[in-house]
Parts: structure tokens; sequence; C-alpha cells
């Protein structure tokens, strides 16, 4: 995974996407199986939220997980080992140079990679090669561009479009999600199918309210409160005005809906 992630690798961040792939696990992860004796490359792998999942879900399964953070992949390995987990094995090295052989393994997973990439498509043609004929290719991404909640907020708007700048300016795209079908149908990707999956939220569902209203969704936008006012995207007042918006739609008569983007497909041959 390329450094270019405007969320950061600090413990507030690791704490915020753990709280999302609680929020999401059956919604992203429910029909993802692998078979038993199989090898799977997980690209991108930050911190291990999505691949203690994985893991669990195909115990027969061998799962190589990379990153270039050595942060994310210690904080990786201690899920792992706290899980009591024992099929995977983690790898530094960047999506676009890793020491893989061509051909190496079964099946290939991406989630929440190719938003922080300036090159997308490249990224999955490289990673592609590494993958045996006939192995499947399953990519997830989120869309910031599907946020939509109740009350209605020109301020919370605002904030969202600070996050969605930032990441723009570093070289990713916050609203890869609806780019899913083309960037894999251009990786060469065969068989692709994509399927849209809400998050729709309101308060007669406390718990999404809690983790992914406010602990995943509204704390990324917050987060990024100081790079958004270095870079004059917006004043103090004004995104504060957004956060407090935000955090109005987990109130009783709130509602909140994102969607993310899951894509499966085969290498050719």
């Amino acid at each position: 995974m390329s450094e270019t992630s405007v969320h950061g690798y600090d413990e507030r961040a690791n704490t915020r996407l753990q709280d999302q792939h609680d929020a999401l696990v059956d919604l992203l992860h429910s029909d993802t199986a692998y078979p038993h004796g199989s090898t799977v490359l997980e690209a991108g792998c930050g911190v291990g939220a999505q691949t203690v999942t994985l893991a669990t879900r195909s115990p027969g399964a061998r799962f190589t997980s990379v990153d270039i953070s050595a942060d994310s992949l210690a904080e990786a390995r201690r899920r792992v080992e706290a899980a009591g987990i024992t099929n995977v094995q983690f790898q530094r090295g960047d999506v676009f140079d890793l020491p893989f052989e061509p051909e190496s393994f079964d099946h290939l997973f991406v989630c929440f990679l190719l938003e922080h990439l300036a090159q997308p498509v490249d990224a999955l043609v490289g990673l592609q090669r590494l993958i045996k004929p006939g192995g499947t290719v399953t990519v997830i991404e989120g869309d910031h561009g599907s946020t939509y909640f109740h009350p209605d907020s020109v301020a919370a708007q605002r904030a969202v479009q600070c996050q969605v700048d930032l990441q723009r300016a570093a070289g990713g795209d916050p609203n890869i999600g609806r780019r899913v079908y083309p960037l894999m149908l251009d990786a060469g990707i065969e068989g692709v199918r994509v399927s849209p999956r809400m998050v729709y939220v309101d308060s007669s569902r406390p718990d999404l309210v809690d983790r992914f209203t406010l602990r995943t969704f509204t704390a990324m936008i917050e987060g990024v409160r100081e790079r958004a006012l270095a870079a004059g995207l917006a004043d103090a007042a004004a995104f504060d005005a957004g956060i407090r918006d935000l955090r109005r739609t987990a109130e009783a008569d709130g509602v909140f809906c994102y969607t993310f983007f899951k894509g499966v497909g085969r290498k050719s041959g």
C-alpha cells in the first residue's frame, strides 16, 4: 500500500478502522470464503482489521498479508496472535514491487487499498500477475460521494468534502467505489460482478449508530481537521459546525447512509 493515506497510521486511526470492520463484517465478508489448502494474497492489509475475519472464516486457507507500513504490520500481527490465528504470515512490501514469483497464489483480496493509489489499475495488473490462472480477485472499496444523511447539512457536506479534497491531493480517490467495475475490467480481470453494500443507520440500530456513524465515519472526517485548516479548505468554525451536524445524524430522528462496492472476478486462463 502506498503511504499516501490521509487517515494515517496512529492509534486513533487504528481504532477507527477496527470499529469500521466490526460494524461491517457481515455486510462486506459474509460471502467471502476460500477453499481448504488454497493460498490467498491480501494486498494492503493495514492493521489487520480484515485479516482476522478472512483467516477465521477460511481456516483451511493460508494467507499472506502485505503492507508497506511496519507499524501497521506490527499491529496486524498483534491482532492475529491475540485471536489465536495461525494461518497468516505477514510480509512488508510495496504492492507495486512485491517479492513473490508470478502465479504464487490462488486468490487475491484487496480491501480499502485502491482508494489511496494514484495508479490503481497498474496495481491490480501487477498483483494479478501473482495469481494463478482462474484464481479469484476480490476488490472492496468505499465511495464518499455516496454519503447522505438526515438532517441534511451544507456544513457537514463541506466537512466531508475537505477529506475528499485532501485525499485527492495525496493522489487517491475517495469516490473510487463507483469505479470498481471499470478498474477491474481495465486490469484484464474476467467475469467481474460488482455488488453495492449500503450501510443504512437509524436509531433503531444503536450499534451501527455508535460504531459506524460516530466512531467510523464522523471520526474519520474529524481526524483530518488540522490538515484541512492548514490547507485552507475550511476555517475552524465552519469545520466544527460540520462535525456537529454529522453527530446530529446520530440522534433519535437521524439517518445516515453510505455505500461500499464489492467486485469479484477471475484471472484469465
